[in-house]
């Protein structure tokens, strides 16, 4: 199984869009911890509902409480309290702990599916480790990240 994942940041939303409805994906999971940020632009909750709607023929979908990281988790990261290999480990023990392995089916990834967050590249994004942990417990996941031009280096 693919299961896509995208970042809104430095993206038009024509070219956002055009990335999602190219790739054929008719569900995004929005992986944000908050989705209401004005900073979010075109990728706030509700417009990004409507946009997926009729741009897209799309659902929204927003799961922060398995699939994104708490807020003293996500602060801690941004105030540099300390570095990305701590965050990762501290996620993956999150998701652990969270068994999200178990509460997912990979049902919910048909149709085809985008986990979405804000950073631009998957490197150090959640989204990506969402579904590096997914393939390691349930097998056949492979990660599109979008746009197909991004290279993840861990």
């Amino acid at each position: 199984m693919e299961i896509c994942t995208i970042g809104f940041t430095k993206h038009t939303a024509e070219s956002f869009f055009g990335l999602l409805r190219d790739e054929g994906v008719g569900r995004l999971i929005d992986v944000r911890l908050n989705n209401t940020g004005q900073l979010s632009g075109f990728a706030k909750r509700d417009d990004l509902k409507y946009f997926l709607d009729h741009l897209c023929q799309a659902e929204y979908v927003h799961e922060p409480d398995l699939l994104a990281p708490t807020e003293e988790l996500l602060k801690g990261y941004k105030k540099k309290e300390f570095n990305w290999d701590e965050y990762e480990k501290r996620f993956v023990d999150l998701m652990v702990q969270r068994q999200i392995e178990d509460k997912l089916s990979p049902d919910m990834f048909d149709p085809r599916t985008a986990l979405l967050c804000s950073e631009h590249t998957p490197d150090h994004c959640h989204r990506r480790l969402v579904v590096e942990y997914l393939g390691h417990h349930w097998g056949d996941v492979t990660p599109i990240h979008l746009p197909r031009t991004c290279s993840v280096t861990t």
